[in-house]
């Protein structure tokens, strides 16, 4: 078989890092969303950054590796933002959404 000779569309040697703009793009912004419970940061983790099991607080159920959810936390804790942070919990969308 012949050899092909055409350029693979290789990426320039200096660019060792993942196109992380496109993969934010795909994941989604962190966002502030605000609800009758308080302040809420939300950050959507798609399926292939989700490489833990989790159980969502809304349902009790398991949240598979794999599986694309959000991660929120409280913006307006009386504990200070760390705390806040160290608080955050992994949901299912759908139960974020009718929380």
């Amino acid at each position: 078989m012949a050899r092909s000779n055409r350029p693979r569309g290789r990426k320039p040697a200096g660019s060792g890092e993942p196109d992380d703009g496109l993969s934010r793009l795909r994941a989604g912004w962190r966002r502030t969303e605000s609800g009758r419970d308080g302040l809420w940061t939300v950050q959507p983790v798609t399926g292939a950054q989700a490489v833990k099991a989790y159980v969502c607080p809304g349902c009790s159920l398991h949240i598979a590796p794999g599986l694309a959810h959000v991660v929120a936390w409280r913006n307006d804790g009386l504990m200070g933002e760390a705390a806040d942070l160290a608080a955050r919990r992994h949901w299912h969308t759908h139960c974020w959404k009718i929380r």
